[in-house]
């Protein structure tokens, strides 16, 4: 007698996943991602996949019953309504020089996002979201970061494109490398306040800037980059950016941004690992 098939394997058959780094530097470095087709799985098989698979984030491409493209996306310890690096993934995926431009949605949210091929570059266009509006104490940065004597260049600001961060502006770069900060506090107030994690950033000699996302309780999980984050910091400097990251933990990266009146184009490398 056969045994009947899975459903869940049948759901999965035809599943297509590839592989890209995002937002690298130079060729064979970037932020990895999983982009997963032809998959028709539930959101708890998903997260599962996810977590299995331990890269920093995947993205499901689905087709909406109106012919619709929508983007779903997992890290491998939650389900996220954004990640700008693996839509920089799927976007690589979905365009070519046929299709330089692709209007797509978020699956949690429903958000608009432009994918853009331009110049061999991707780039996602999205506007600014409304933020969370909640007190920052002014003993919350340095509980945050663990750094009792942490003196910040600016206030803390809270800004969104589509999953809001705490900006905090700390002095150089060799303070922004040498935060150990409490990942545990940092996650519990989040969750508190509806705030997707730290992103603590500086302004290099260069003109450019540097930061760390801190959005995870393993150290070793800190991102490579932040598409989400450059989009909060341009909101708040009110200007396009290149911003460095993921140095510290052997992902350097570079995401460079742009304003188009009330719009923000996003954008970086994206290659087939």
């Amino acid at each position: 007698m056969i045994a009947p098939r899975c459903r869940s394997a049948s759901k999965r058959e035809n599943m297509q996943v590839q592989e890209l780094l995002c937002f690298g530097v130079a060729r064979g470095v970037g932020n990895a991602a999983l982009v997963v087709r032809s998959d028709h799985s539930s959101a708890e098989q998903r997260q599962l996949f996810a977590r299995e698979r331990g890269k920093p984030a995947c993205v499901f491409i689905d087709h909406a019953a109106d012919g619709g493209i929508v983007l779903d996306y997992f890290y491998p310890h939650k389900r996220s309504p954004l990640c700008l690096h693996a839509t920089l993934a799927a976007a690589r995926v979905l365009l070519s020089d046929a299709q330089s431009h692709l209007q797509v949605r978020t699956a949690m949210h429903d958000q608009p996002l432009t994918l853009i091929l331009r110049n061999g570059e991707v780039f996602i266009q999205l506007s600014p979201q409304a933020a969370p509006e909640v007190a920052i104490p002014d003993a919350l940065p340095a509980q945050l970061l663990a750094t009792p004597d942490i003196q910040l260049r600016s206030p803390p600001v809270i800004a969104s494109v589509g999953s809001p961060k705490l900006l905090l502006e700390v002095a150089d770069r060799a303070t922004l490398h040498a935060l150990t900060p409490d990942l545990r506090r940092i996650a519990d107030w989040g969750k508190r306040h509806g705030v997707s994690g730290c992103y603590v950033w500086c302004r290099r000699d260069d003109g450019a800037f540097e930061g760390r996302n801190l959005n995870h309780l393993e150290p070793a999980a800190e991102d490579g980059a932040t598409g989400v984050a450059a989009g909060a910091l341009t909101i708040h400097l009110q200007t396009g950016i290149t911003l460095f990251q993921g140095a510290n933990v052997g992902t350097p990266c570079k995401l460079r941004t742009e304003r188009h009146g009330a719009s923000i184009l996003i954008g970086g490398q994206a290659e087939f690992a």
